[in-house]
């Protein structure tokens, strides 16, 4: 039954405009290089990455470099924008990042791994989400966007997802993104 409704669903999808990535005021130039040892940029997510039950959900490394002199904050977006919905699906905001980190191993974004809060998905979970996509309804593409702020945010570990997005609005100085895709 699940794959019947993800092959009604094929063509309904948030699309890539629905990022994050795209809002204005998150707008600056891409200095980041985001990079992960677990998978290669729009290469395939292994299922050691998917959400349970599907895998064991744990999240995948992820390093980067290229983050501007001024950082004061990085944040970390984990979205999906090939849901069959109006807008993606946040499997992780992550916000309070110093900038002097520059790499996650595997795991460390999974619900109480992380030393600085492990943040929260579209759904209020916290941790790392990883994919689940509905069965049939194609490939989805995972955008792991990382951003640099200019100031700390100084929020709440529970922020929601669009309190983060809103807070960063106007603070964005680099940034950089890798996707990978998952298919059931």
């Amino acid at each position: 039954m699940a794959g019947m409704i993800g092959r009604l669903l094929k063509n309904r999808r948030a699309g890539d405009i629905t990022l994050a990535w795209h809002r204005p005021g998150l707008s600056a130039p891409e200095t980041i290089i985001l990079r992960s040892a677990s998978f290669h940029d729009d290469g395939a997510i292994p299922q050691r990455f998917a959400a349970r039950p599907v895998g064991p959900n744990v999240s995948p490394h992820l390093a980067w470099s290229g983050a501007p002199d001024d950082t004061q904050e990085l944040v970390l977006l984990i979205e999906d924008p090939d849901v069959p919905f109006r807008r993606p699906i946040a499997h992780l905001a992550l916000a309070g990042i110093p900038p002097v980190e520059v790499e996650f191993a595997e795991g460390a974004l999974n619900k109480g791994a992380s030393p600085f809060g492990t943040g929260r998905g579209s759904f209020g979970r916290e941790g790392y989400a990883g994919p689940r996509p509905i069965p049939g309804h194609g490939p989805h593409a995972y955008v792991f966007q990382l951003f640099a702020l200019d100031s700390s945010l100084a929020l709440p570990v529970d922020a929601s997802p669009d309190a983060i997005i809103q807070a960063m609005d106007g603070h964005v100085v680099g940034r950089g993104r890798l996707t990978g895709y998952y298919e059931r």
